[in-house]
């Protein structure tokens, strides 16, 4: 309960995933404290909530823990009983003990004492109070410190909670916590797959395994199994995960592959899985999911060409199973060949599947409807910055916002379903995306009427919303959408070319400053030339990010020379950001 490495994981905030600390509130709240012994997370479950919040008692105690604030006690009795604890009352434990050490209560005074807390019963903690504040004055403790200590405990009773819950909380806390240290790619596996059917959290858990380095490769017939999986340092998507495909269909998969070897093209998976799995509607699903990309096929091949191949492999099983040889061993056998092995070869091989695949947004398309979700990339990968500038929220803290709350929420529109309103006027609802989950979106007629042309599948969007909490489920209403200008975020990076006698280490920082000067959404690339050497290029990290500005140019080249900044060909980029919006009228 004292690893080093696991309180420096929760001292980062990332504990996405671990019980009891997974919440965006809790994340900020243990990135603020800090943990750095069991006691810490025992504390900030009794402290995260609604009671120990709104009085800042969460705020003081991480102030205390980090010595940003002096610990204080009123006196010296008390530091036994609150030295863990930092001066702050966190547990109804330690009421009880003020009430044994201090007032003299005997331990089942104190146990009704606790009760009356726990449960508000005012009328009876009062009749307790002249027990108390006298129980202290005969044990030579002055009249002031007995009813100050009286009314810190009566606001305790707003938020009391005991430590024998709490801790058992966070051995839990602690145990996710390790786990996710020492074997994240199989705890994120594992978390993965007790989620496999919450189209609001598997978003979310994904998006962390990015942030993780930890890549989620889509399903394989050849390696997945029903659940998400370890493999090596990547995991890989569960079959069942895949949308209309059963457990059974999975477990005749993974027999075939198991009993008969690997699949090595899609006639011999149609060859040596059962019968029951050759259903058109399942192979097409496994092919839009990407299932069947590891044996080279694309997935456009194969769903112009596989059914022809099912056809032959079913007409092969149907005859096995009467009883009869092989269709084609028969031909062969009896016939000797002959006009008929060319129509029976036309029925396997004769088959040419194409080589064209869909374009990369089709295809995370495919994935999403299939999956649930995108998963070998998603449209807003690399336009990170940029909503971080137009949006003040993300969907993942939606609900730390609350019902009715002001946002403005930068994501993908990954459906879209127009409706009528009892006037007949049309509004949409939607389901609104971003990394780190998605939200029901509603567009009003009001909104519908100027914005209709932004609001299509895919279309990445900002839009200015008011929150909307009913039964635990939060949704959207918009006010406003823009459609921001991603040119810069999609064009080609900024390439700043530098002789190799120019990389000195001042040369160097003073690149970084003019960078810092010019920070926005367009990737830097560094290229380095050498007379008689072919040139190399490096990409800069995130943080140097530009905008393409004259002054920008104009800097660079001053410091480094007029040749030293290539230009993209998109001129555009010169002008100001171009963004549409529109608001309810």
């Amino acid at each position: 309960m004292d690893d080093p490495a696991v309180y420096e994981m929760l001292a980062t905030g990332n504990t996405l995933g671990v019980f009891q600390l997974d919440s965006t509130g809790m994340q900020g709240l243990v990135r603020k404290l800090k943990p750095a012994r069991f006691e810490d997370i025992s504390a900030l479950l009794a402290l995260y909530r609604p009671g120990p919040l709104s009085m800042d008692m969460h705020l003081t105690f991480a102030d205390r823990k980090n010595g940003v604030e002096d610990v204080a006690f009123d006196h010296p009795d008390l530091t036994p009983i609150l030295g863990d604890t930092y001066g702050v009352v966190v547990y109804q434990e330690q009421v009880m003990q003020i009430a044994t050490d201090l007032a003299g209560f005997s331990m089942s005074e104190a146990d009704k004492l606790r009760k009356a807390m726990g449960k508000k019963k005012r009328e009876l903690m009062e009749a307790m109070q002249a027990q108390f504040v006298s129980g202290g004055v005969d044990n030579g403790y002055d009249r002031r410190l007995m009813v100050d200590l009286w009314d810190l405990l009566e606001k305790f009773a707003e938020y009391g909670f005991n430590k024998a819950h709490t801790v058992a909380y966070g051995v839990v806390s602690y145990q996710t916590a390790w786990l996710k240290t020492h074997y994240p790619v199989e705890y994120m596996a594992a978390l993965l797959t007790s989620v496999r059917n919450n189209k609001d959290t598997k978003p979310i858990y994904l998006n962390e395994c990015r942030r993780m380095g930890i890549q989620v490769l889509p399903p394989d017939v050849n390696s997945s199994a029903a659940d998400f999986t370890p493999v090596g340092d990547d995991i890989r998507f569960g079959l069942s995960a895949v949308r209309g495909i059963g457990d059974g269909v999975v477990e005749h998969i993974v027999t075939a592959r198991t009993e008969q070897g690997a699949f090595t093209d899609f006639r011999d998976f149609c060859a040596k899985v059962d019968a029951s799995v050759l259903n058109r509607r399942t192979l097409e699903h496994l092919v839009k999911a990407g299932a069947f990309a590891s044996l080279g096929h694309t997935r456009k091949g194969l769903l112009l060409g596989f059914e022809q191949i099912v056809d032959a492999a079913m007409v092969t099983k149907k005859a096995e199973a009467a009883g009869q040889e092989s269709l084609f061993d028969m031909l062969d056998g009896a016939l000797g060949g002959g006009p008929d092995d060319a129509e029976a070869g036309a029925l396997t091989d004769g088959v040419e599947l194409s080589a064209d695949e869909f374009g990369d947004q089709a295809i995370l398309k495919l994935e999403r409807e299939m999956l649930g979700l995108y998963v070998s990339d998603h449209p807003l990968t690399g336009t990170e910055r940029l909503m971080e500038e137009l949006a003040d929220t993300t969907i993942g803290d939606l609900a730390e916002v609350g019902d009715r709350g002001r946002v403005r929420v930068g994501g993908v529109l990954t459906s879209v379903t127009k409706r009528y309103s009892s006037r007949g006027e049309t509004y949409v609802r939607g389901t609104f995306e971003d990394l780190t989950g998605s939200v029901e979106v509603t567009v009003w007629p009001s909104v519908y009427r100027v914005a209709h042309e932004a609001l299509f599948e895919d279309a990445i969007l900002v839009v200015d919303a008011r929150v909307e909490v009913r039964d635990e489920v939060v949704s959207l209403v918009a006010n406003k959408i823009t459609v921001p200008d991603l040119s810069e975020v999609r064009g080609a990076p900024l390439v700043v070319s530098l002789a190799a006698q120019q990389g000195s280490d001042e040369a160097i920082q003073r690149l970084g400053r003019i960078l810092d000067s010019h920070r926005g959404h367009v990737p830097v690339h560094v290229e380095v030339t050498s007379p008689g050497l072919p040139s190399r290029q490096f990409a800069l990290a995130d943080t140097h990010r530009v905008l393409r500005r004259p002054g920008l140019y104009g800097e660079l080249k001053a410091a480094f020379g007029p040749d030293c900044v290539r230009e993209p060909g998109h001129r555009e980029f010169e002008g100001e950001r171009r963004e549409r919006s529109w608001e309810r009228g």
